[in-house]
């Protein structure tokens, strides 16, 4: 199964990011998956490198990390970037610029969009 998922939301202060990269690497470690993650508006945020969260608190860069080693791809709305000042050498590892034409070849090609 080619699973979409859409994250909008800021990567704390809601669970919407981090409910989807849970659910997102659920899928991914399933055999026989492929997952793409397009981080748009807030989530964007969500792929910025060498985040430093309070111990014991989930960090969303780790998350998107597992999802990587499992195959999957991650694309940041470049747009998204612009407005928050992200620079392409901001973006953790695994993780590229993309855009909206990307976000529309990768919904045509998925059997299931979710969108968090």
């Amino acid at each position: 199964m080619k699973t979409l998922f859409i994250l909008n939301d800021a990567p704390y202060g809601s669970e919407r990011t981090y409910n989807g990269l849970r659910l997102a690497g659920a899928i991914a470690k399933q055999e026989g998956n492929e997952v793409h993650i397009f981080l748009i508006g807030d989530a964007s945020s969500a792929a910025h490198r060498n985040q430093k969260v309070p111990q014991g608190f989930y960090n969303v860069e780790v998350m998107i990390g597992n999802v990587i080693r499992h195959g999957g791809k991650v694309g940041v709305c470049g747009t998204c970037m612009d407005a928050r000042g992200l620079a392409d050498s901001d973006l953790t590892e695994g993780t590229h610029r993309s855009t909206l034409a990307e976000l529309a070849q990768w919904t045509a090609w998925s059997d299931k969009a979710l969108v968090f």
